[in-house]
């Protein structure tokens, strides 16, 4: 009889502890984990040195881009794309500029494009400095053609999205770590309709300037990083209380089991 007790005694208690915590951090992390429900396309930098930009017209303000800044991280909105003449080439797809402004120079950046899932579309995107932007022929025509395309007329102006305006008295310049990127979307996808395959519709799209924290991680990601710290602290804590509650009832079985052989 003390034989089989010694041996219900020395069972896995501890062991299924570990086991046990590890079920209830994967269930946490299950329930709290978010469903992937759209596409991401992005290109991370580093802030250039800040340029003199003039204020005087034409501005950069005039362009019309939208533009992303530290007080201004997302800005939804519609581009257009098209059927790249190779398939799959997203460098061949519909151009597209935004203005990134007022970046802190030194410190890495993630931009970066994200769509619904079920709008099956390829993206190509490039970050410029506006030195290189005015020297290069291709870029500065495409941003000009995407520029004009976006200046609001009598009747529309109402009803266009606000565009990147800083106060100043349109005099002298300001400086600025700025770029531009380049975005070029294209159509991703097949279908019977003669006239959808001829001209696909726009795409809605978040566009998004992520800031990293000490230029280590994104500053969108530091809510979860947070709750991972948190969670493993508790699970920590946890352990130990498991623990010492298995310990508590292995010692109290023991005693028992000894003063039951006593007795017989």
């Amino acid at each position: 009889m003390i034989g089989i007790m010694a041996t219900t005694r020395n069972a896995p208690l501890f062991g299924a502890a570990p086991s046990l915590l590890v079920l209830l951090v994967l269930l946490q992390l299950l329930l709290h984990a978010s469903t992937a429900v759209a596409n991401v396309e992005k290109i991370i930098f580093t802030a250039p040195a800040p340029a003199n930009i003039p204020l005087a017209k034409p501005s950069l303000a005039d362009l019309n881009l939208h533009a992303l800044a530290p007080d201004n991280l997302v800005v939804r909105t519609s581009l257009d794309r098209l059927f790249p003449v190779d398939k799959g080439n997203a460098s061949q797809g519909h151009p597209a500029w935004v203005l990134l402004d007022n970046l802190v120079e030194g410190q890495r950046y993630e931009f970066h494009v994200s769509w619904a899932a079920n709008e099956p579309t390829l993206f190509a995107l490039d970050s410029y400095e506006l030195d290189t932007v005015w020297d290069t022929p291709e870029l500065i025509q495409s941003l000009a053609q995407y520029a004009a395309s976006r200046q609001p007329d009598n009747e529309s102006e109402k009803q266009q999205p606000t565009a990147h305006k800083p106060p100043s008295d349109e005099s002298g310049s300001r400086k600025a770590s700025v770029l531009l990127v380049h975005i070029r979307a294209a159509a991703d996808y097949f279908v019977d309709d003669v006239k959808l395959m001829k001209n696909p519709p726009p795409v809605l799209v978040d566009l998004v300037l992520d800031p990293f924290v000490l230029n280590l991680a994104n500053q969108s990601l530091m809510p979860t990083v947070g709750y991972l710290v948190v969670v493993g602290v508790v699970t920590w804590f946890a352990s130990r209380w498991i623990a010492s509650r298995l310990q508590s009832v292995a010692g109290s079985s023991e005693d028992q089991t000894l003063k039951q052989a006593k007795k017989n």
